[in-house]
């Protein structure tokens, strides 16, 4: 039962990074997954969701137009693409799922985070 999260690196800003999170234990099909991040000294915040099918996304307003969000259920791995990366986006990512309703609010599980440093 884990989500292992990767991708994460150093990258300059108006760069690109992709993030990765593979899920095991689970029927990963069933459940809503999202991403997350915290910056330093801050806290955790919602950063984009995917429902079961891929079908329905939603994005926090500081990465909409940016970041996409996209899932492989034959390959139980969500994934988020970072693109025009800011400075501000440095933080450590988080993937989640969630059963019942958006991922975006209360998770089930966790993952561990990947670090994501974006230079100026």
């Amino acid at each position: 039962v884990q989500l292992q999260a990767s991708g994460g690196g150093l990258v300059q800003a108006g760069g690109s990074l992709r993030l990765s999170c593979a899920a095991s234990g689970r029927t990963f099909s069933s459940y809503n997954m999202g991403w997350f991040r915290q910056a330093p000294g801050k806290e955790r915040e919602f950063v984009a969701q995917i429902s079961r099918s891929g079908g329905s996304t939603s994005y926090a307003d500081s990465v909409k137009g940016r970041f996409t969000i996209s899932r492989d259920n034959a390959k139980n791995t969500v994934y988020l693409q970072m693109n025009s990366l800011k400075p501000e986006d440095t933080a450590v990512y988080y993937c989640a799922q969630k059963l019942y309703g958006s991922a975006r609010y209360d998770p089930d599980y966790w993952g561990q985070g990947t670090q994501v440093t974006v230079s100026s």
